[in-house]
């Protein structure tokens, strides 16, 4: 039977040099894969482009990688939460391509079905635009999107089993899924691992075919991005 488990983040992520071209999993500060974000920064690599949905927290997440200059450019959909991003874009330290999330979504889809390019009407006529191929079809405009691929997907799913069949829980679904699919290699990191035969063939939303390696985690803070309370 396949083992593809390492014994811990740290191993996982041991070739992640610099320069790398990295998608991270998530929404918000949901599903995102923590023991990897943590072994990245004690390596102290740097010039990293990151596809993510989103940027993280000042204090958490990727917001980690922006308070040690470790990242040249981000690809992402919505960033409203990370002050250390805003600065670092508007001063021109930090390359960041903003795509509407769709969009951002396909690219990574595609990437994994082996899609190089498709066609969408966002954008079309505004910044997300420029420099890009546009075509008509039935009368109305559209945009060429290439794909992604990335050198290192890193994934975090709730359940998986030791050949990388995978188990996402509610919205870590939204991204985890495709882009474990886009990596040229896929790091999953699991709350719980468990022996191949334990997973319901039914439930497993990423085939293990996608994943090249896969650890337990040792410890998730699961934080709330905006925390909202009835009074």
């Amino acid at each position: 039977m396949i083992q593809k488990t390492v014994k811990d983040a740290k191993e996982a992520v041991a070739d992640i040099a610099s320069g790398a071209f990295l998608m991270m999993g998530g929404f918000g500060l949901c599903g995102i894969p923590e023991n990897c974000i943590e072994a990245l920064l004690e390596k102290g690599i740097s010039d990293l482009t990151i596809v993510s949905n989103n940027a993280g927290v000042d204090d958490f997440g990727i917001g980690l990688f922006l308070k040690k200059r470790m990242v040249k450019k981000m690809i992402s959909s919505y960033v409203g939460e990370n002050e250390e991003f805003e600065r670092q874009m508007l001063s021109g330290e930090l390359e960041v391509e903003l795509l509407p999330q769709g969009t951002l979504a396909e690219k990574i889809r595609a990437g994994g079905a082996g899609i190089p390019a498709f066609f969408t009407p966002a954008g079309v006529g505004t910044e997300v635009a420029q420099g890009k191929e546009t075509r008509e079809f039935d009368g109305k405009p559209y945009l060429m999107e290439r794909s992604f691929i990335s050198d290192f997907s890193l994934v975090k799913a709730w359940k998986g089993d030791t050949a990388g069949n995978l188990i996402y829980k509610g919205t870590a679904r939204n991204f985890n899924p495709m882009m474990a699919a886009a990596g040229r290699i896929t790091i999953a990191e699991v709350e719980e691992l468990v022996p191949v035969g334990t997973l319901d063939p039914n439930q497993i939303h990423t085939p293990g075919i996608y994943v090249q390696r896969i650890f337990q985690g040792n410890k998730y803070e699961k934080r709330i991005e905006q925390r909202t309370l009835s009074v």
